[in-house]
């Protein structure tokens, strides 16, 4: 477009004066396509998430005074320490629990306080109060809880084929294999197991033979402790600074080790363990954390089977798709191996699969609410005022997906609920400087008069109520900003997406409408009023 010099039109308010430096500027054009690039790289790279992830965050302080009993407990412990931990800034509820030879204080920290910060004020108000505790309590333990990365994206269950040779225990085993490998994945902050059984030597003691060897069970459970304690290993510096390090190798290898542990002497003779008790190899049966798993296989269940669950956790404000993705990349490369152990395994949650699919389909839905705004307009103004409003929608988006970004925002239901809720509103100041503009074109004077100048004149014109328009509903936003509590946490996107894209849409309406419709329009080179004028005249000579 031939550059024109558009420094004699008079001009009152910033919207005019955006439209007069960018109506003819070459960077104009570049500044579009930069635009839509930036939120196009915004919305591919941006972390995904089905939901926000809200930051819930405490800590328990236990502190065990045994041989105490609970009212001891409550009162030289618990309430203690609960008055000093009300100091700390950023605490919304204390609870305290006074037990047997114990006492448990559980802090709650205020939703949006920083979890390092408010775990090293806990560590450091216990340690600055030691001297509150009585003679005889032991130190006190502190840990901290993030409900944010307990819950896991992933969830994996493993069971044993009908085909397969293993028991519990060697199932266990091959899955804790699996889970060391999975904390290596990027971004993971943690993994558990869920409904693992872990092997275990049972020991069956014939009270009859105890008692005719003149034994008791206390002997007995001294010698089986003896055998497992660990034996520390020995490290010392040799020359060359290399350092020499000594161990032994664990004493329990097999029943037959546990059995020819030797227990008493009875006539000069040693008294196995065998000799007055069944030992099996066997697992925990103790452990009551058992989990169970039905699956369809065509058209019927299969018989509920033990399995034991692996369960991955990501770090907050990560892209859940690309840690769930890399997760079931992870479980892939150990498939063959399952196979043949007779191992089966199935996802039976994949948070990343639901986010990546929510935010495909509110963009889905994005993109079809933004066609139906060009057809509406298409039937209102024409295919031309259509299109050009039309383009200020993804570029607006565009702005503050960027600008999200920037901020460590995550992309989620609620982030594009808030683009959905203010698409309406977008496109407001764009429709009003294209009418306004469109009513110039077809003034009585406008033949008269240069397009850049109507252009910039008609956007120069409604600045001022437009700016204050926009100004008034992003003030009906900011207030749900200081709204607390967990609805206020989830709800966050809209206050600070809400705005920005608000003010976007004016920044882009003044800059890309009048250089879009100084291309695009045509001014009409007779005006229909005059034309009718004109023909009206003529009709009443011939009369």
């Amino acid at each position: 477009m031939e550059e024109k010099d558009v420094s004699h039109i008079a001009i009152t308010d910033y919207a005019g004066k955006l439209a007069k430096s960018f109506i003819y500027n070459p960077l104009t054009p570049i500044l579009a396509v930069f635009l839509l690039a930036i939120g196009y790289l915004s919305l591919v790279i941006m972390p995904r998430e089905e939901d926000p992830q809200i930051a819930i965050s405490g800590g328990t302080v236990i502190v065990p005074l045994p041989g105490a009993t609970p009212s001891e407990i409550d009162n030289i412990i618990v309430k203690p320490l609960e008055r000093k931990l009300r100091e700390i800034s950023g605490v919304e509820h204390i609870y305290g629990v006074a037990t047997n030879n114990a006492g448990i204080i559980n802090v709650m920290y205020k939703i949006g306080e920083n979890r390092e910060d408010s775990n090293l004020k806990l560590y450091d108000k216990v340690m600055q109060n030691m001297e509150l505790l009585p003679k005889g309590a032991m130190q006190p333990l502190i840990k901290p809880f993030d409900i944010d990365i307990d819950v896991p994206i992933v969830t994996v269950a493993f069971y044993l084929k009908d085909s397969s040779k293993l028991d519990r225990v060697d199932l266990f085993k091959k899955v804790r294999d699996i889970q060391q490998s999975f904390n290596e994945i990027e971004n993971v902050s943690k993994t558990t197991l869920k409904g693992e059984h872990k092997e275990q030597y049972s020991v069956k003691v014939d009270l009859y033979k105890l008692s005719g060897y003149h034994l008791s069970l206390g002997q007995i459970m001294n010698a089986l402790k003896s055998l497992a304690v660990n034996v520390p290993d020995v490290k010392n510096s040799v020359t060359g600074g290399r350092i020499m390090i000594f161990g032994i190798k664990n004493a329990i290898n097999s029943i037959e080790d546990v059995g020819n542990v030797i227990v008493a002497s009875y006539m000069n003779s040693p008294v196995y363990l065998k000799d007055v008790a069944t030992v099996e190899k066997t697992y925990d049966v103790q452990n009551y954390k058992s989990a169970e798993i039905m699956y369809r296989e065509g058209d019927k269940f299969s018989t509920t089977k033990e399995q034991i669950t692996l369960t991955v956790s990501k770090l907050k404000g990560t892209n859940a798709v690309n840690v769930a993705l890399a997760s079931v990349e992870k479980l892939a490369t150990f498939e063959e191996e399952l196979n043949a152990a007779g191992i089966g395994y199935m996802v039976t949650r994949n948070y990343g699969q639901r986010a990546d699919e929510a935010v495909n389909e509110l963009v889905h839905h994005l993109v079809i609410t933004i066609i139906i705004i060009a057809i509406v307009l298409a039937l209102a103004l024409g295919w031309r005022e259509s299109l050009i409003v039309t383009f200020t929608v993804p570029a607006i988006l565009a702005i503050t997906l960027f600008i999200a970004y920037l901020t460590g925002q995550t992309i989620n239901r609620i982030t594009l609920f808030a683009f959905l809720l203010s698409l309406g509103l977008l496109v407001d100041a764009a429709i009003i400087v294209i009418e306004n503009i469109h009513r110039h074109m077809h003034a009585h004077d406008a033949v008269d008069r240069e397009k850049d100048e109507i252009m910039i004149t008609a956007t120069d014109e409604i600045g001022a109520p437009t700016n204050i328009a926009t100004l008034a509903i992003i003030m009906t936003m900011v207030p749900m900003a200081f709204v607390g509590g967990m609805m206020g946490e989830f709800m966050k996107p809209i206050p600070y997406n809400v705005p920005v894209a608000l003010f976007a849409s004016l920044v882009v309406a003044y800059i890309f409408t009048p250089y879009m419709a100084n291309i695009m329009l045509k001014k009409p080179t007779i005006h229909h009023h005059k034309h009718h004028f004109q023909k009206d005249k003529l009709e009443d000579k011939q009369s």
